[in-house]
């Protein structure tokens, strides 16, 4: 095998993983550039790729050929499932170093956060040094911010419950649920243990889906964006009210 051929092979296994992260199987590749199923697959395996299509490919991933080739000479490394205790309270420690780092977790540029909300780009740069020395990035060369870290991360239900309930769960609380522009839901049943870990399960695979709907969104969408937060969540139901109810001589909460 050539150098070339080599390197080639090299490039496609870096891009095919970066599409398949991105939510661009076979299929989804060949309906967004307009080509047969069978032709992606031949581009896939290094076969019939003219330098244009190639570029195509890139872009869909959200990156440059430069930035291709970059990430490919790299050694490889798999992502993490998991920070360490230390690495999680450090990013509890400050609202915005955590919401950089699901930024760029979730593939968006550390410079959207200059655009949408006017943050100084030197305190965007210190911020992603910091992120550097816990080693929850990587930045390339060329300046291209890549996450060490799965999305699919398992979060201790320490820290991180902390710190939604110090800048995140007041949102949620004081949010208007009689506006039309809320979007929300809400289900009563009744479980099992099993049953309620299969709604875990759930919403999990839930959370996964909405973060390809996410990645498609950017790639697809030519429509403006604003930052939005989901909560899904379970709860034990509160009974109080329904024992107040079917007993009206006891006193009121």
């Amino acid at each position: 095998m050539s150098h070339v051929s080599r390197e080639l092979d090299a490039w496609m296994v870096v891009l095919r993983r970066l599409l398949r992260a991105g939510g661009f199987g076979v299929r989804e590749t060949a309906e967004r550039l307009g080509v047969s199923q069978a032709t992606v697959k031949r581009w896939f395996s290094g076969r019939g790729l003219a330098v244009d299509r190639l570029e195509d490919l890139c872009r869909l991933a959200g990156l440059t050929l430069g930035e291709l080739a970059e990430l490919a000479a790299q050694p490889p490394r798999g992502l993490a499932t998991q920070l360490t205790l230390a690495q999680e309270q450090a990013l509890t420690e400050s609202p915005f170093l955590s919401f950089l780092f699901f930024s760029v977790m979730s593939g968006w540029p550390p410079g959207d956060l200059h655009e949408d909300f006017g943050v100084p780009l030197e305190v965007i740069e210190a911020q992603l040094r910091r992120l550097e020395r816990l080693a929850l990035i990587d930045r390339t060369a060329a300046g291209y911010v890549r996450s060490r870290v799965d999305r699919r991360i398992l979060w201790r239900r320490g820290p991180m419950r902390r710190h939604f309930d110090r800048h995140l769960k007041g949102q949620f609380v004081e949010m208007d649920y009689g506006d039309p522009a809320a979007i929300y839901m809400v289900e009563t049943m009744k479980l099992s243990s099993a049953g309620l870990a299969q709604v875990e399960e759930r919403i999990e695979q839930f959370r996964q889906d909405l973060q390809r709907l996410a990645d498609e969104d950017r790639r697809r969408s030519r429509l403006p964006r604003a930052w939005h937060a989901l909560l899904v969540a379970a709860r034990p139901l509160d009974m109080r009210a329904l024992q107040d109810l079917s007993n009206p001589d006891r006193p009121s909460r």
